[in-house]
């Protein structure tokens, strides 16, 4: 992943909406979920929805379809995965580690 994608996806989460919809679509798993019910989930206006959908979608990490009258998003986890790997690619030096268990275990 380039940093300028990693800087795109990570602004697109940087806003308190946007990453409870990300978190829910991902929630949700490969299916996704119309857009109707992400707006009553999360107590958001249609509008505003739209414009959220829109930033995630524009950083790639929601995709949409059109099944029948309604249009389901779905959690883009190939780009996900894409982002986590380059936050974590050079953790510890590059040696084999497992930060997040480590700092459970405190």
């Amino acid at each position: 992943m380039e940093s300028n994608t990693a800087v795109t996806a990570l602004a697109a989460l940087a806003h308190e909406s946007r990453l409870s919809i990300f978190r829910l679509l991902v929630e949700a798993g490969p299916e996704g979920l119309p857009a109707g019910r992400i707006s009553e989930q999360l107590a958001l206006p249609p509008s505003s929805l739209s414009f959220h959908l829109k930033e995630l979608s524009h950083a790639g990490l929601v995709s949409s379809r059109q099944q029948g009258r309604y249009i389901i998003y779905a959690a883009n986890f190939t780009a996900m995965d894409a982002l986590v790997g380059y936050l974590t690619e050079n953790c510890c030096g590059g040696k084999p580690c497992t930060p997040a268990e480590q700092s459970n275990a405190s």
